[in-house]
């Protein structure tokens, strides 16, 4: 017995340095977009990581030092969604005694970034790895090409106009902006991958309900004759803040639209909203939190801190451009005027703050709160696919009361490059 006890204690002290120490996987997530492809591993410790390129077949491993392969960290192999244009699987393996080996299998050649983040709101420590393809993609091409294809309201056939109700029409026709060329609206989904934003009751993801309001208000733009929608975020991915503002700028939208659904710590907190960003400092303390909380999302979603560009952090921009800002605090009077039809209004009045995304110096941007998803009943309106078209619905008659008080000034065609 002395012996088979020596022996159970010799193998038992030979496996405590595999284990000791070990980090505790409690996350591993997936985020496949036509972008770039970001994969999750989240930890209750910090973690220590190393990562290798290998060529013919296209590979990248992930050394993790400490990590035991548990069950939460292979489910990771069954997250590869077939349609993923980046990774192909994922395969794990023991590399040395305290190290596990995650080898993505890749459909082509990648630039792999990781890179750790620190503990900040619900999330523990996280390594992210990005990838990202070897010749990199103009995620704007298409968006550019879009623009330019004539829509599809002008190569339609004129309708047959209805006797009962032409009169009606003609005086809604009337109203409608006569617009010298086309406008282009860039329409932002807030949050979005890693960053989920607010989450309701009933489990709904702000970050989801921001991309449906998104989607039905392009479609609802794109109607005009007059007007293109582009989005910002068309799928469910992380986008930094400054760089929401870099692409509206390369398109050189006429007006920037950011989507969001409101919360709120108590469950009574009520009504549709909408910001403009502050030269001054905000307008309450309410818009002040928002502002704040808003701005979290680079730190939320995930971004390098280590070699982000000051320009993620800061967007610059002269504040003596103060016609931007005027212009923003019309299109926002606008369009809190139409949602107030839709939903009762938090605020009668346009509210400010230091948003980030807001912070474009040529482009009037406002943020639309469509609803507080921490109230039960509105999260129940933003679940219904007809409060969300009417919502967009309102924006867009918003826009439109905008544009006939203020049109749009001629401009070149040529796409700007961000400063």
């Amino acid at each position: 017995m002395r012996g088979l006890f020596a022996l159970w204690l010799i193998l038992l002290l030979c496996l405590v340095p595999v284990f000791a120490g070990a980090g505790e996987i409690v996350a591993t997530r997936v985020w496949p977009a036509y972008e770039y492809t970001r994969v999750t591993i989240e930890s209750n410790e910090p973690i220590q990581y190393e990562t290798l390129s290998i060529p013919d077949p296209a590979r990248v491993a992930v050394d993790l030092s400490g990590i035991v392969l548990t069950r939460t960290l292979s489910d990771l192999a069954s997250m590869v969604d077939v349609a993923d244009p980046y990774i192909a699987q994922i395969r794990f393996g023991r590399y040395k005694p305290q190290i596990t080996r995650v080898v993505f299998d890749l459909k082509q050649e990648v630039m792999a970034k990781a890179f750790v983040i620190e503990p900040v709101g619900e999330y523990r420590h996280r390594l992210v790895i990005d990838f990202y393809p070897a010749l990199p993609v103009d995620p704007l091409a298409a968006l550019l090409s879009d623009i330019e294809k004539p829509s599809a309201s002008t190569e339609a056939a004129p309708p047959v106009p209805d006797p009962i109700s032409a009169s009606r029409k003609d005086r809604k026709r009337k109203r409608e902006p006569k617009l010298a060329r086309l406008v282009t609206i860039a329409i932002d989904a807030g949050h979005g991958g890693e960053d989920p934003g607010a989450k309701g009751q009933m489990g709904t993801f702000e970050k989801n309900i921001t991309l449906a309001i998104a989607r039905d208000l392009k479609a609802q733009i794109d109607e005009q004759p007059s007007m293109r929608a582009v989005l910002i975020r068309d799928a469910d991915y992380f986008i930094a803040l400054g760089e929401r503002v870099n692409r509206a700028r390369r398109l050189r939208a006429d007006l920037f639209v950011s989507i969001h659904a409101d919360a709120f710590v108590k469950p009574d907190a009520r009504g549709s909203s909408v910001f403009t960003l502050s030269e001054k400092g905000a307008t309450s303390t309410a818009a002040r939190w928002l502002a704040k909380r808003e701005n979290a999302a680079d730190l939320i979603g995930g971004i390098d801190l280590s070699v982000a560009d000051s320009r993620v952090k800061q967007v610059l921009f002269d504040l003596s451009q103060t016609a931007t800002l005027n212009d923003s605090l019309k299109l926002a009077r606008a369009v809190l005027r139409e949602i107030k039809g839709v939903n009762a209004l938090h605020k009668r009045q346009v509210e400010q703050a230091g948003f980030a995304v807001l912070k474009a110096p040529d482009i009037p941007s406002i943020l639309v709160e469509t609803a507080f998803i921490t109230n039960p009943q509105e999260e129940q309106r933003l679940r219904s696919d007809s409060y969300r078209a009417e919502m967009a619905g309102a924006i867009l008659a918003g826009i439109k009361r905008f544009f006939i008080a203020n049109p749009p000034s001629e401009k070149t065609t040529k796409v700007a490059q961000a400063d």
